[in-house]
């Protein structure tokens, strides 16, 4: 298991870097600059902030010094809030938008597992189809679209909860649920081919003729195999709720990590979006590496792989 793992990480770092280096020079030949103002400001303080922040230097000597930075994690001092560095927006944030995933990870869960379950005991019924088109709609419609229209009904119209804010548990409920609702629609139709696969094979079938129920069959016999799929996806479910969460959380006000991403692109803050981006990656690498181990530990073939 430890080679298993070793060998990950070893596979992690170039992919790492092959990042760092994309996102680097996207920032550095977008246009804009991280101090134009709608206010003209004299050249020579433009020149001041440029010399601080090491943007006169060549732009191999730039990537060098950001990449050795970051090793380092001598995170340096952000052009967009002055006296903070990106690591102290992440620790601050970043808890935030780990909270918001959980919950919504939680809902995905709740809602989408026992749809597909059913979806696929009751094949080809209206308990299959009515869950399985839900499910359709959910993953068509994204969480630019679900989010205003949960804020619309539930936050305006029926005013039972804010629609704004991260300071009550009623400020959870919306953003959690757009978010948990666009990966329940996934979650279930992976259970419900999970499940059906299953609960077609010979050891099912062997403990239906011995008198199992029906019940048990499902969730004794069937349901360990049947939810594989669903494992495989929460490594990068979990990353994607965690790191894609920058439209809900600027829908919902939330003040998280997402927020602050998407505030650095408009400011074009080179150190945080490549901190965030780095970090970003490196959670979604951990997530992945965390689903194999225990893909590993339900089926050890795959330890040679």
């Amino acid at each position: 298991m430890l080679a298993f793992i070793l060998k990950r990480l070893a596979q992690a770092i170039p992919v790492l870097l092959a990042i760092y280096t994309i996102t680097f020079f996207m920032i550095r030949f977008s246009p804009g600059s991280p101090f134009s103002d709608e206010r003209k400001v004299a050249e020579h303080i433009i020149e001041a902030q440029n010399e601080y922040y090491g943007f006169n230097d060549p732009l191999p000597v730039q990537y060098y010094n950001t990449l050795v930075r970051h090793l380092s994690f001598d995170f340096p001092p952000l052009s967009s809030h002055p006296g903070l560095t990106a690591a102290d927006i992440i620790t601050e944030s970043f808890p935030v938008s780990l909270e918001l995933g959980i919950w919504a990870m939680l809902i995905a869960l709740t809602l989408g597992i026992p749809a597909g379950v059913i979806a696929a005991a009751r094949q080809n019924t209206t308990l299959d189809y009515a869950p399985m088109s839900l499910a359709m709609v959910g993953i068509c419609l994204p969480t630019f679209v679900i989010g205003p229209i949960l804020a619309l009904v539930f936050g305006i119209w029926l005013q039972w909860t804010s629609v704004s804010g991260w300071s009550t548990a009623g400020d959870r409920l919306l953003p959690s649920l757009t978010l948990g609702l666009f990966y329940a629609a996934y979650i279930a139709r992976l259970t419900r081919g999970g499940m059906l696969e299953i609960l077609s094979s010979d050891f099912v079938r062997t403990a239906r003729a011995k008198g199992a129920s029906e019940f048990r069959a499902v969730v004794v016999h069937a349901l360990r195999g049947g939810i594989l799929p669903v494992v495989s996806f929460l490594g990068p479910a979990l990353a994607g709720l965690v790191t894609g969460s920058f439209v809900v959380e600027s829908i919902f006000q939330v003040p998280g990590l997402g927020r602050h991403f998407v505030e650095a692109t408009f400011n074009k803050d080179q150190s945080l979006i490549l901190s965030t981006v780095l970090f970003y990656a490196a959670l979604i690498m951990l997530a992945n590496l965390s689903v194999d181990i225990i893909q590993v530990l339900l089926n050890p073939k795959l330890r040679h792989k």
